[in-house]
């Protein structure tokens, strides 16, 4: 039996500015930029992952979850503490270079950490943490 992920999903609360950073800094494809239900169902990937797609959704975008529970999501977005995202590359520094001329919010410029990745960290537009790691050698 052979298990893969297919989908992941990133909280934001501006579908353009997401794409603008996804797509336009990390160059990642868009998949899908749709509308869907009342909502608009955004899907992205890494061009080397044609099998994986990262969903840019609103926080609690359940049409079941109540107007508080829509407002604790968007509030934790906000501070950026929702849980996010490892992406891994084959440098990090020069990927560190590309993002900071973005503009994006720095986290942790490149280190070498102890469990055997060279990474930085950044903040995308709707306050997600994003981490890029590049396996050392060894």
């Amino acid at each position: 039996m052979d298990i893969k992920l297919s989908q992941c999903f990133i909280a934001v609360d501006d579908h353009d500015k997401a794409l603008a950073f996804y797509r336009d800094v990390l160059g990642f494809e868009v998949r899908n930029d749709v509308g869907f239900e009342g909502m608009r169902w955004v899907t992205v990937g890494a061009p080397s992952q044609p099998d994986v797609e990262i969903v840019l959704e609103p926080p609690a975008a359940n049409p079941n979850a109540s107007p508080a529970d829509k407002q604790a999501m968007a509030e934790l977005l906000a501070k950026g503490m929702l849980r996010g995202v490892i992406f891994s590359t084959d440098d990090c520094d020069a990927v560190f270079e590309r993002i900071r001329a973005s503009g994006a919010d720095v986290l942790q410029e490149p280190i070498d950490q102890p469990y055997g990745v060279r990474d930085c960290a950044f903040r995308d537009p709707a306050g997600n943490m994003l981490r890029f790691a590049q396996r050392r050698a060894g």
